[in-house]
């Protein structure tokens, strides 16, 4: 598997986002080993988050939320996926797989970090990758928050505006990723904003991640991933694992799945939902201080 690293000077001078850079060596059992670059805030001893940004973000997407939780007293870790942000980023679309990036994130969580009690934050793909985390291993975890997010398996369609995302990104010849991003906002971004979300690719020999990644959703019921996120399903809903659903207002791509996850998870039963106000897609450009404060609230209520 050929790799790509963004140079360092890419990420120079990034808004509101000075957090040093972290990284992780983690080793795939057939792939070998890949470089994560993740960022941390809080003190090191506080009960940990982990922030799972999706497609085609990175950890810049949680600069507003990290500063919460922070001061919270959460240690809130937030990494790149592979591909994405400073990490590395295999250079063939054909070397990104769902299950390869659950396992990424495994090993960077539980090999690497050695997280217990930690609090799962997924939005976009880092739900799909993150849920799965949580099935897989729930002894590892204090709770979930999906911000945005689901679980697909292929037996239910994706909506239209969903179908819309995937043919464009298949379809550019140039995929200008800050474009994307900017298009499941509802503020709008900065220059300085859009130039930390086209950072990490240099060229479009860096961008096999995000051209890959709305090929790996299960759409049909064959898809590779499917039964793997069946079992997930089973798992989850016999799980009494404290969950809340955070969804924005103004999201159609994600829209249904609150309902759906909120009503099937024991852990979601009984709970009080907030819809986070006047969002898009990605809930934390639009509201990332209040999605700070839900999340804060959330894993303090835990003890």
């Amino acid at each position: 598997m050929r790799l790509l690293r963004t140079p360092e000077d890419r990420f120079d001078d990034l808004p509101d986002f000075d957090h040093p850079a972290r990284y992780a060596d983690v080793d795939h059992p057939t792939l070998g080993v890949v470089r994560i670059g993740y960022v941390e805030a809080g003190p090191p001893d506080g009960p940990p988050v982990l922030l799972l940004h999706g497609e085609p973000s990175w950890s810049f997407l949680y600069r507003a939320v990290l500063p919460v939780l922070a001061d919270a007293g959460l240690r809130a870790i937030a990494p790149d996926l592979v591909g994405f942000g400073r990490s590395d980023k295999p250079a063939d679309v054909a070397d990104h797989t769902y299950a390869r990036h659950v396992e990424w994130m495994r090993a960077f969580a539980f090999d690497t970090l050695d997280l217990r009690g930690v609090t799962l934050v997924g939005q976009d793909w880092g739900g799909l990758i993150g849920l799965r985390l949580v099935a897989e291993n729930p002894d590892r975890f204090a709770g979930v928050v999906a911000a945005n997010t689901g679980l697909p398996t292929g037996d239910h369609g994706m909506p239209d505006v969903w179908w819309a995302f995937h043919d464009a990104v298949q379809k550019a010849p140039v995929l200008d990723v800050a474009r994307f991003v900017q298009s499941g906002c509802l503020r709008e971004l900065t220059e300085a904003e859009r130039a930390a979300y086209d950072a990490p690719f240099p060229n479009e020999m860096y961008k096999a991640g995000p051209r890959a990644m709305p090929a790996l959703v299960p759409t049909s019921t064959d898809d590779p991933a499917t039964e793997a996120n069946r079992a997930a399903w089973d798992t989850l809903t016999r799980l009494d694992l404290p969950m809340l659903c955070a969804f924005s207002d103004s999201d159609p791509i994600t829209e249904a799945m609150g309902p759906i996850l909120r009503r099937r998870m024991p852990g979601a039963a009984a709970r009080e939902h907030p819809t986070i106000a006047d969002a898009g897609h990605f809930l934390q450009e639009d509201a990332g201080t209040r999605l700070g404060q839900v999340i804060a609230d959330f894993v303090r209520g835990l003890d």
